[in-house]
């Protein structure tokens, strides 16, 4: 097994991962709320728990995954009030909440296969497991840690001295900043483990339980579906920075609380993709786009991969069709690369057979990925071996298949192509374009790309030619 050093987000530091189990890894992810579908936003941290599941895999782990599909129990509030957003995007489109849930986790599921995630080892949805979280609710119960309101039971953070330690979090604060009606929480930080269906409602998703008819908090759905298939205390929990403060936090208070053991060993976040105006993508902003969105920009999935790559993950990624044109050139690059150099017929050999100066590019990449997933250093690494002349085919395509296996960026099911309707306004330029290259006029040329530019397209040189694409 190759060291890897991971950052845990329990206690603020780099560690080396060391596993509860030799050689073995236990990994829960949260996974989709499934009343809509997910956003590039949204696929960033998938994406990273993905090259971090890679990762262990190539330093030589097995690598047991789990993750939610949230599908019943996400209110529109983390204050535990408004509706089940499952229940609201039903009501608005005329649908059952199974309806909405079954059609937005199945283009989840195509979403992350065309960005090259691994599938899951277990893919667990809240609505199959409302026994297991019922029986972890009981026994917070029975453990004196819950109360009844009229809407719940909820957990009393109070009686888990630990809480504010996870996200550091300034408790006496939050309570002398209240502003909001807490309605019949003791706690401004009390979470709803359970709620009762309204009298005047009746809801899609709702089962009896022994406080009455109702469906689960948010919460409870993470440590119960975690717990019954990585044991009571695993390795890995994944997540977006913003899980920290509210839903880790609580996830940790109702787990340790339950069963009296250490929850989770090594806690990773990866930052938000925001806009260029700073802002983050989100649903309730209204600014989000979508892996369609990038087809239409004739751009594929993978190259959003890539972007995803060239940022450390506890860096935030910035967005714009600029940069993600960039990253689009790049992973063409990448791509017409490996095209050409599959047409030489190298051959793959095994890596204790590489030359001194190949094994210096090797030992670089690992240094890269396994220092707390360091992809673009490992990018860097990748691009300098493929402009290194000194070494020879077959040691490149050896080397870059090697590291594709973290990078994930070979198309294992080619997209077919997006065909868009170029202005005939466009093409010309284009031509025109190509005719002053020719004939070395590099001031017209520029001149012509600019006005494509201007036009809202982009010039891609290619193997095949010069192309334009919309930006």
């Amino acid at each position: 097994m190759e060291r890897v050093v991971l950052f845990n987000t329990m206690g603020r530091r780099l560690q080396d991962f060391k596993p509860i189990k030799e050689g073995e890894v236990g990994m829960y992810s949260c996974g989709p709320t499934v009343y809509g579908r997910a956003h590039i936003g949204n696929m960033r941290a998938y994406v990273f728990a993905d090259t971090l599941k890679r990762v262990l895999l190539y330093a030589g782990y097995n690598v047991k995954h789990v993750m939610n599909i949230t599908d019943v129990g996400h209110l529109t509030s983390d204050a535990d009030d408004g509706e089940d957003k499952l229940a609201k995007a039903a009501r608005e489109n005329h649908e059952t909440a199974w309806e909405i849930s079954k059609r937005w986790a199945e283009q989840f599921s195509k979403d992350t296969a065309s960005l090259n995630v691994l599938p899951v080892s277990i893919a667990c949805k809240a609505t199959e497991h409302i026994a297991d979280q019922i029986a972890l609710v009981k026994t917070l119960e029975e453990k004196g840690y819950t109360y009844r309101t009229s809407d719940g039971i909820y957990f009393d953070t109070a009686k888990f001295p630990q809480y504010a330690d996870f996200a550091h979090l300034d408790i006496e604060g939050l309570q002398a900043g209240i502003r909001v009606d807490m309605s019949e929480k003791r706690n401004k930080t009390d979470f709803a483990l359970w709620k009762f269906s309204k009298p005047t409602e009746k809801r899609d998703m709702e089962w009896d339980s022994p406080w009455g008819v109702g469906f689960p908090g948010w919460h409870i759905e993470c440590s119960a579906m975690s717990m019954k298939y990585l044991g009571k205390t695993f390795d890995i929990h994944t997540g977006g920075i913003d899980h920290v403060t509210i839903h880790h936090t609580n996830e940790i208070a109702q787990s340790e609380c339950a069963t009296g053991q250490r929850f989770v060993n090594y806690w990773l976040h990866c930052e938000f993709l925001t806009m260029s105006n700073q802002e983050k993508m989100s649903k309730s902003l209204g600014n989000v786009v979508n892996l369609d969105t990038l087809r239409e920009y004739g751009i594929k999935p993978l190259a959003f991969r890539y972007l995803c790559l060239n940022a450390h993950y506890r860096k935030q990624l910035l967005y714009s069709k600029e940069i993600l044109m960039g990253a689009n050139n790049a992973y063409n690059k990448w791509c017409n690369f490996m095209e050409n150099l599959k047409k030489e017929n190298p051959k793959q050999l095994p890596l204790n057979e590489l030359s001194t100066e190949a094994v210096k590019y090797l030992e670089e990449f690992k240094q890269g990925v396994f220092n707390n997933l360091n992809t673009p250093q490992a990018l860097a690494t990748m691009w300098n071996l493929i402009h290194d002349k000194n070494i020879n085919n077959d040691e490149k395509y050896t080397l870059l298949m090697d590291f594709d296996k973290v990078f994930g960026l070979t198309e294992v099911n080619a997209e077919p192509e997006v065909q868009m309707e170029i202005p005939a306004e466009v093409l010309d330029l284009l031509d025109q374009r190509n005719r002053f290259r020719a004939e070395k006029n590099w001031a017209q040329a520029d001149a012509a790309r600019d006005a494509i530019k201007n036009l809202g397209y982009v010039i891609i040189d290619t193997k095949e030619g010069a192309k334009v694409q919309k930006i």
